[in-house]
């Protein structure tokens, strides 16, 4: 018996489990898994990288019983990803449009659909992906809405244009200073710019590098700003590596945009944060 097979397939359950994933009908619901079809458990004991039909695989099911997500167990020794174009084909043929790679200990979630494998920390619950389930990027819609400089003036005071010291430029710096309002400046605006001829060229992953003091922050507000309003997100995590940056990004936030969404910090929010955006 191979003692790493048997831990990964342990991490593995356990993971489901904790995602609300089950084996058997409980109080929570109806059962959500089906291993493979033909590969009896007991038969295949540990060894499940070496069954004839190949290693054993769970099947998610949604909640009407129908095939969701194909999750392909790797021992611990092995690298996931070996196991990409095995699991397409396998969500294929079943009709699942999401697949799970993972030994136990590294993970990939994978919408078939568009682009490629995210490593995940944990697994996803039958809802978060359901509601994945009904996003579809339409770049388009990204790329030709319109940006400028006063892309965050306008939800910050929607109507802002047609006060009478805005329009007059010898008053503009002090109307902006007196409202605490952030206009972006000209390389911000070209940085969104080139994000959204990136995603019409087909790409999914972008990457801005800036340095202290040129609004990193004021650009990722007019970032998630784009994508909520062109319909290409859903909700945004925004993440921080210091305490202090929490607190100074959460304020941003919602000075930029909290007249259009609400944002909340996850720890202090943990059973409701899926009321924010």
């Amino acid at each position: 018996m191979n003692n790493k097979e048997a831990q990964a397939r342990i991490k593995i359950n356990k993971l489901l489990e904790q995602a609300g994933w089950r084996f058997e009908d409980s109080e929570a619901g109806k059962a959500n898994i089906s291993l493979e079809p033909g590969v009896n458990l007991a038969e295949a004991g540990e060894d499940f990288e070496n069954i004839a039909k190949g290693y054993i695989d769970y099947l998610l099911l949604d909640k009407d019983g129908r095939p969701l997500v194909v999750l392909e167990a790797k021992k611990e020794a092995i690298e996931p990803l070996s196991a990409k174009e095995q699991a397409r084909n396998y969500a294929r043929n079943v009709g699942a449009r999401f697949v799970i790679l993972s030994n136990g200990n590294l993970h990939y979630f994978w919408d078939t659909k568009h682009g490629n494998p995210d490593t995940i920390a944990r697994f996803p619950t039958q809802e978060s992906i359901t509601q994945f389930e009904s996003y579809t990027p339409n770049a388009e819609e990204l790329a030709s809405t319109e940006v400028d400089e006063n892309y965050i003036i306008s939800s910050q005071m929607p109507g802002f244009d047609n006060d009478p010291s805005f329009r007059d430029d010898a008053l503009r710096s002090e109307f902006l200073r007196a409202n605490n309002l952030k206009q972006m400046r000209p390389y911000q605006v070209e940085a969104i710019k080139a994000l959204q001829q990136a995603a019409l060229e087909g790409n999914s992953r972008f990457l801005f590098e800036m340095a202290t003091g040129t609004g990193k922050t004021l650009t990722s507000a007019a970032v998630i700003k784009l994508f909520l309003k062109s319909g290409n997100a859903r909700r945004v995590l925004f993440l921080v590596d210091r305490i202090e940056l929490e607190d100074q990004s959460y304020k941003a936030f919602r000075q930029y945009l909290g007249k259009d969404y609400t944002c909340v910090i996850y720890k202090d929010a943990r059973d409701s944060w899926q009321q924010c955006r």
